[in-house]
């Protein structure tokens, strides 16, 4: 979402490019959404802006607008996806364009627009929507009080436009006064005008807080140092019109942005490592290591550290040495009909696996014994020739026999003495 650096770098172009001009024609697409939602259609825009000469822009924290030579004025939120375009200008950042495709670029009205202007040296101006969240409105008031007006009103301060207002002692009072968690504060535009989630997310790691430390338990000492993250980065970022690529190098901004990326960087240049928490819907990322909970945070709070390829690149590159056999790790049971069958089988086996003992490996008979076994296999007509095959029920019989005539023999040493007893009795009969 567009926030107060991308909101200031809009009105910024609208300066340069609209105010002082007086607007030939306006169309407008009648957006249920965009226009509907705050009461007006693209129709009664369109007719608000043609004709009318563009007094001045202004902004306060995401909202901007354009006062005209008569009211009504008009009024704009970007919501999730809204920008401005200016025909032949890059009025967005370069990461705007980064992820449009090159016709796009060259599109005009670009595309997803909800109104356009053309002004008579034909200066061409369009509002664009991809996902309708955005809101435009008209606004019946005087230009010079339209700050007084709903919905500028009902807005917190800007920390860039209104320092006057925004001070020290008025965010100190604001934090005392809540029981939230202080990215829930900084992200109520009640509150402060044109603070966003990255936003939220810098200031808090420049002022080394935790996000989700409650509003009302941070020292004197760290409500002052908070103060100045949030002067100092709004400020910074206002004054590079949004664009990242002159941030400086040890912002958040550069490395929180790698969640569930294929190429996410799960550690700041420094070795510390990036963490997401989620409270109520709500992300923040910040650094465990270096914003340290230092009184109450909310409860029921769940961290997710990222994960790399720059993690896994530097798991493979450890020495590899011998590794003891992994000892095997309990599944957690599925829940419901979610078990599958491929589960159960796993579970069945490893059950097996657990109770199962290992048989004794067989002792190869000795040459004794195989000579003993291969005596009892042997007919009384083997001693013709070569043993049988097969065995016939008579000899079954006569091997049983004879058998049963060793068994009753005394046997007094259960190893040799024995077998040596057998060997006598098949050779007696």
């Amino acid at each position: 979402m567009p926030e107060i650096a991308e909101i200031a770098r809009v009105v910024h172009f609208l300066r340069l490019h609209l105010v002082d001009k007086t607007i030939k024609n306006a169309s407008a697409i009648d957006d249920a959404n965009v226009f509907g939602k705050v009461g007006t259609t693209g129709a009664d825009v369109a007719k608000a802006l043609t004709g009318k000469k563009v007094v001045s822009a202004g902004n306060q924290g995401k909202y901007f607008w354009i006062t005209l030579d008569k009211p009504p004025h008009l009024v704009m939120h970007f919501g999730m996806t809204g920008w401005i375009h200016i025909r032949n200008e890059q009025t967005a950042y370069t990461n705007y364009y980064k992820k449009m495709k090159p016709e796009e670029k060259e599109a005009w009205p670009p595309k997803y627009w909800k109104f356009q202007l053309k002004t008579t040296d034909d200066t061409e101006v369009a509002f664009t929507d991809p996902r309708r969240f955005g809101r435009v409105r008209l606004v019946d008031c005087p230009g010079d009080a339209i700050r007084k007006h709903s919905p500028l009103v009902e807005n917190g301060p800007d920390p860039v436009v209104d320092t006057e207002v925004f001070t020290e002692e008025f965010l100190k009072k604001k934090m005392k006064s809540r029981h939230v968690p202080i990215k829930a504060l900084l992200l109520d535009q009640a509150m402060i005008s044109g603070i966003g989630n990255w936003v939220g997310d810098e200031v808090l790691f420049q002022a080394r807080l935790h996000p989700e430390q409650y509003c009302d338990d941070f020292s004197d000492e760290q409500i002052k140092n908070l103060y100045q993250a949030i002067r100092y980065v709004c400020k910074f970022a206002v004054d590079r019109l949004a664009e990242s690529d002159e941030f400086p190098e040890d912002w958040l901004f550069h490395y929180r942005w790698g969640k569930g990326g294929k190429n996410a960087t799960s550690h700041l240049p420094s070795g510390e490592k990036l963490a997401f928490l989620t409270v109520g819907g709500r992300t923040s990322c910040y650094a465990p290591e270096l914003q340290k909970k230092t009184g109450k945070v909310v409860p029921g709070v769940k961290e997710e550290l990222l994960e790399s390829d720059q993690d896994e690149e530097a798991e493979q590159k450890k020495p590899k040495g011998k590794k003891a056999a992994p000892k095997p790790k309990a599944k957690a049971e599925p829940k419901g009909k979610a078990k599958t069958a491929k589960v159960k089988a796993e579970e069945a086996a490893a059950l097996i696996k657990e109770e199962e003992v290992s048989p004794e490996p067989a002792t190869p008979p000795t040459k004794r014994k195989r000579k003993t076994e291969e005596v009892e296999d042997q007919k009384p007509a083997a001693k013709k020739g070569k043993a049988t095959a097969t065995k016939s029920p008579a000899g079954q019989r006569k091997k049983t026999a004879a058998a049963a005539k060793v068994e009753e023999e005394p046997v007094e040493d259960l190893s040799g003495r024995r077998r040596s007893g057998r060997l006598r009795g098949q050779a007696a009969t």
